[in-house]
């Protein structure tokens, strides 16, 4: 076994350890996982990782997060080993410089970090992409979304810099797998990778938008709607026009293939109809006056089309789907993907 070097506690009582874990301030609020040497040292061992391997840095903060730290907290928020290679990648993700966690971490704005699970890895682990997509009762859904959550409390210091003003409940846990549909390219293979490689995508996010649209039965129909929703004026996304994830539920996918449409459609089609005139934004103390020759000018909800993160999940049943918006403008913070590497972190 590995030397780890992290402090030793010892209790007598399991319950003994996760109330000092209470006390300390070490949780989320929920029980944890009594990490113990021999469960970290499995976790470390799944990924063939050495425990001072170093995952990444926090520069803001002088944080260096070693892969040790990461299996501790991967252990108390209830992973199994082989849920490992996707929170080491999830936190590779995480600490790309391109993501900029410090900011969606300690802004009053409340953002969560969403994570999108692409690939084989999905049916490997068990994660969920269907029924009650965001709604819990999966465990490698919901501990592995817990998992980055304690690792940037406990190791990235969020404990101390997070100054949420009201937050939602995705800082706890926000994990989600994209369905398979074969028609369209899945986010990882529209990123870069192949159809066959596993991913996790880190996108910095506001909670859901649930988007209710029953009635329509055609493409422009669907997405009108959702443009609607993406245009909010007083939301975050729609003020600094950031990425956003959207996911389309099966029954809004079947809709939308019947015509012929694929992703890029989709998109293109938002990007032109999820926008407000400079100008609406004034009489609600948004935004400073336009000049006069800019308040016909569109704002978008939305950088580019392909700044839309377009997945498919959810269950069968219902013409719900969801829109989740970014934090921060693409300067700040962007959606960062990594591949899980199952045959060892090194």
């Amino acid at each position: 076994m590995t030397q780890l070097s992290s402090k030793k506690l010892e209790f007598n009582l399991a319950q003994e350890a996760v109330e000092h874990f209470f006390e300390k301030g070490w949780t989320d609020g929920l029980p944890i996982i009594p990490p113990t040497p021999e469960r970290v040292q499995a976790m470390l061992d799944y990924v063939k990782a050495q425990p001072s391997d170093i995952v990444g840095t926090i520069p803001e903060r002088n944080r260096f997060i070693t892969a040790e730290k990461v299996a501790i907290n991967a252990v108390m928020a209830g992973c199994l080993p082989a849920y490992m290679p996707v929170v080491m990648a999830a936190m590779e993700a995480v600490l790309d410089p391109k993501f900029g966690v410090h900011g969606p971490t300690a802004s009053t704005g409340g953002a969560s970090i969403l994570l999108i699970v692409n690939g084989p890895i999905i049916h490997q682990i068990g994660l969920n992409t269907g029924k009650n997509l965001m709604g819990g009762a999966h465990r490698a859904n919901a501990t592995i979304g817990r998992a980055i959550g304690l690792i940037m409390k406990n190791a990235g210091g969020s404990s101390q810099f997070d100054q949420t003003t009201i937050g939602h409940p995705g800082k706890i846990s926000f994990c989600i797998g994209e369905a398979d549909v074969p028609e369209w390219d899945p986010l990882h293979v529209e990123r870069g990778f192949n159809r066959s490689d596993s991913t996790v995508t880190a996108f910095a996010s506001e909670g859901p938008h649930q988007i209710n649209n029953h009635v329509a039965h055609t493409p422009e129909g669907i997405l009108m709607s959702i443009a609607d929703i993406m245009t909010n004026l007083a939301t975050f996304h729609m003020q600094r026009s950031t990425q956003c994830a959207l996911v389309l539920c099966p029954e809004h996918v079947a809709t939308l293939l019947e015509h012929g449409w694929d992703k890029a459609r989709v998109k293109d089609f938002l990007f032109e109809h999820a926008r407000r005139r400079k100008s609406e934004f004034y009489p609600f103390g948004l935004r400073l006056e336009p000049l006069a020759e800019e308040k016909d000018e569109w704002a978008t909800a939305f950088p580019s089309p392909d700044d839309t993160l377009l997945i498919t999940g959810g269950g069968p049943a219902g013409r719900f789907s969801s829109f989740i918006p970014g934090w921060g403008s693409v300067s700040q913070s962007v959606a960062v993907t990594k591949q899980v590497r199952l045959s060892g972190f090194t």
